[in-house]
């Protein structure tokens, strides 16, 4: 893509964060209904055409604590964790409700920090996401407001959308706001403000245009999502920044209304690659087999079968060279694997990986999304 503006229909994997402000009606403390099911209708279309869906939701708290009876304002952590936890089982119904009214099923994921910063959680992750969407299910992620504390969380689910579409691989992030995009100033306080459709790179400039604050029930504000955009951009990811106060949102954005596009020179996975490839310090060493290598270099993954030996102390995600039989460098990837279970499998076929290690375990010593092989 060039800097013009895209469309919907330019993109395979799609995340829709939706925020609290949005999907509670504040004075009530109930979920919008009408506008929840115009969306799961635009989420229905989208995944009719073939797209691959996931929404990131707020919500939790905001309906933990009517139900609880707690009062408006800040909360303390204890009561937030509270009402997360009766919250997030309404949150959940109400999706399900939703989606399933489109035929799709939902599986929700509650997520931490530490499960998009840390490598083997962020694969765990990324494995179980995958998975829902070969199923043609839609996950639903929220953050684990029940066990996060202020030192542990994202605290906005704009900055967790950004992780979640890198991880996923998604090519774009919708984030669906009460303002209808980035402008020069803040519109409320500046009627001289002037919307921006596009932005091909999120420089200093537009980073000082990002006004702070956020409603009574949404904890993000433009500044969170400018630091979202810049974490979707460097993954590859394209985003989308739109108003979702009227029905039919990502209905409205397919057909031209306003909103704000920051591109990306990318693809996630071009990005993923040089990740890996040049980001990330080696833990250990695959010594390959001549038809491993070929098979390498055809765009395979690295079975165990063709791994002849290993070096170095590793743990499952982490990054590992691979070397062939001449000991020359043939690339480097994300490896499935501990040192430990990876010694005991290695020139074994897949079939035996179960009874070698007593527990199902992954076909590829390296999946091919996660390796970079340089030219034979």
């Amino acid at each position: 893509m060039t800097d013009r503006i895209p469309a919907l229909s330019d993109f395979r994997r799609i995340v829709i964060k939706v925020g609290s402000a949005l999907l509670v009606d504040s004075s009530r403390g109930k979920v919008r209904l009408a506008w929840l099911t115009s969306l799961a209708e635009d989420i229905g279309a989208l995944h009719r055409a073939g797209k691959e869906i996931m929404v990131v939701s707020s919500g939790a708290i905001a309906l933990g604590r009517t139900v609880l009876g707690l009062p408006k304002g800040p909360l303390k952590l204890e009561d937030s964790q509270a009402a997360a936890a009766v919250g997030q089982i309404a949150l959940a119904r109400t999706w399900a409700t939703a989606l399933g009214h489109e035929d799709i099923t939902a599986g929700q994921i509650l997520l931490t920090l530490g499960d998009t910063e840390e490598r083997r959680r962020y694969l765990n992750a990324r494995s179980t996401l995958g998975r829902l969407m070969e199923h043609r299910a839609v996950p639903v992620i929220n953050e684990n407001d029940t066990v996060a504390t202020s030192e542990i969380r994202y605290g906005d689910n704009d900055r967790l959308a950004a992780r979640v579409a890198t991880m996923a691989s998604a090519d774009l992030l919708v984030l669906l706001s009460d303002i209808d995009g980035l402008y020069t100033a803040p519109p409320a306080t500046n009627p001289e403000a002037e919307h921006i459709p596009v932005v091909p790179r999120i420089s200093a400039e537009i980073e000082g245009m990002a006004g702070a604050a956020g409603s009574e029930l949404s904890r993000g504000g433009m500044r969170t999502k400018i630091e979202a955009g810049k974490i979707a951009t460097a993954a590859g990811t394209h985003m989308v920044i739109a108003s979702g106060h009227g029905k039919n949102p990502l209905r409205t954005i397919a057909e031209g209304g306003r909103c704000t596009w920051f591109l990306t020179g990318a693809t996630p996975a071009r990005a993923r690659k040089a990740w890996i490839g040049g980001a990330l310090e080696p833990r250990g060493v695959l010594h390959l087999d001549a038809g491993a290598v070929a098979a390498l270099h055809r765009g395979a993954s690295l079975l165990p079968a063709g791994v002849s030996r290993i070096e170095g102390a590793f743990e499952r995600g982490d990054a590992v060279l691979m070397r062939g039989p001449d000991g020359a460098e043939i690339g480097r990837g994300l490896v499935a694997y501990d040192s430990d279970h990876a010694e005991r499998i290695i020139r074994r076929s897949t079939a035996e990986i179960e009874t070698i290690l007593g527990v199902p375990g992954r076909a590829e010593m390296v999946h091919r999304d996660d390796m970079v092989v340089g030219a034979p």
